[in-house]
């Protein structure tokens, strides 16, 4: 919340917010080999609270978890699932966030 600040239109994309928390991908790619890496820039404290986010889905949520087992199968390593992961929490973090209009719109959590 405090990376978007008090005015989310100023965020155009998901993609640009991606970019503020530093979670959009960059490629990483050398030769015959396509990768993909994070984004060493942004807000460090926004990237590390979706960190924080994913760790606790990666232990509590199924549906997460049959991803990391089904991307585990394609090869991938948990770092790159993390990455992916992160990008995706980005993703839903935005859509929440812009279709809130008042600061009073914040869902109360009990």
């Amino acid at each position: 919340l405090v990376t978007m600040g008090a005015n989310p239109d100023r965020m155009r994309s998901e993609a640009a917010f991606a970019m503020l928390c530093g979670v959009a991908p960059l490629p990483a790619s050398s030769g015959r080999t396509h990768r993909y890496r994070l984004n060493r820039g942004g807000d460090r404290q926004a990237n590390a609270a979706l960190y924080r986010v994913v760790l606790s889905r990666l232990r509590w949520d199924a549906r997460t978890r049959a991803y990391v087992e089904r991307r585990t199968k394609e090869g991938k390593s948990k770092k790159e699932i993390i990455r992916c992961l992160k990008r995706y929490v980005a993703r839903e973090l935005y859509a929440i966030l812009t279709t809130l209009r008042e600061p009073n719109d914040l869902p109360v959590i009990t």
